[in-house]
């Protein structure tokens, strides 16, 4: 994109004003140390409890900000979103405090726990297609039709500088944080954790961790401009779905505050998984264990003292955890 045309970015005032905006509705989460993931990597590792959430993730964050910087009239005409499963959730619980309807549409590949979920809070359920991108396009289709406001899962400045609140948190909790590794796929989580962390202390290492299978990000970093690539299965469902060829603040965002990158494969983050739950008792979903993965694996090269990673979500389904501790403990 012609950076003339690049819409105002996000700023380290607009995550102040959304820890102000969502206050009400979300409450802050702890910061805990893991003491096998310190001794393993040597350093004080630190784990960030998204999964404490009442939709079970960080993304309530970003649909509150951006629900409740809604005019009147948006509100009542109600909600629309494409989601992988926990951005919709988040959009149809805030809607259900709101009273607002919420229209969410989901892939094929969503799984069920949290297609369950959705359909608990609420909101009408609509899926379509195999892919992400398949739900965002019926999305805005139903913005046509119905004049409902779509919620974006990643790109949008109040979505972001929702996700940012986080770090916020994590720098009054542990000031001294050096190294920080966020799960990396659409940037929304990325970008506003990083943006906050760097604004207070410009040289923290800020890491990306992502899956090995169809990692969008990561290629269009490479690439050097957006791609789409086709989604493949992965425990780390949360990351699957494109950046979008028209992105307007999460890749510019990630290419210029990301340090390194690391991916994690499949038995890496079932590792992850298993770990969170034998160590912490931490039901934690496939993208929420990519940080502890890498870690575990040997992959974060880092001299860092006081590590953090974030534990982003745990709505995963049972007979996956299932497997997962079956091949490792039976």
């Amino acid at each position: 994109m012609n950076p003339s045309t690049r819409k105002q970015t996000v700023t380290i005032q607009d995550v102040w004003e959304a820890r102000k905006r969502i206050k009400s509705i979300v409450q802050p989460t702890p910061l805990i140390t893991s003491p096998k993931l310190s001794q393993i990597q040597q350093a004080n590792v630190h784990l960030k409890l998204e999964t404490l959430h009442e939709t079970g993730a960080f993304k309530v964050r970003g649909a509150a900000n951006k629900i409740l910087s809604l005019s009147p009239e948006k509100r009542k005409a109600g909600v629309t979103t494409f989601s992988t499963g926990n951005h919709g959730l988040a959009v149809a619980w805030i809607a259900k405090q709101l009273g607002m309807k919420a229209v969410i549409c989901i892939s094929n590949r969503v799984p069920v726990a949290k297609v369950n979920a959705m359909k608990q809070y609420g909101a009408i359920i609509e899926r379509v297609g195999d892919s992400q991108d398949d739900a965002e396009e019926f999305c805005y289709q139903l913005e046509k039709e119905q004049g409902l406001t779509v919620i974006k899962p990643f790109d949008d400045q109040h979505v972001i500088a929702g996700q940012g609140t986080i770090g916020i948190e994590i720098m009054e909790d542990l000031p001294t944080i050096d190294t920080i590794l966020i799960p990396l796929s659409g940037g929304g989580l990325f970008s506003g954790i990083a943006l906050a962390l760097k604004s207070y202390q410009p040289d923290i290492r800020v890491v990306g961790v992502s899956m090995e299978n169809a990692a969008v990000m990561a290629e269009s970093l490479v690439a050097g401009q957006p791609v789409v690539l086709p989604e493949e299965d992965t425990l780390a469902d949360s990351l699957l779905g494109g950046i979008g060829l028209d992105n307007q603040y999460t890749f510019q965002m990630v290419r210029d505050l990301l340090d390194d990158m690391i991916h994690v494969s499949e038995e890496e983050i079932a590792d992850g998984m298993a770990f969170l739950l034998e160590h912490h008792q931490l039901v934690a979903e496939g993208a929420a264990a990519t940080g502890v993965a890498a870690i575990l694996s040997g992959k974060l090269q880092t001299k860092g003292k006081q590590i953090a990673t974030i534990i982003t979500g745990n709505n995963v389904d049972m007979p996956v955890i299932a497997r997962i501790l079956q091949k490792r403990f039976l």
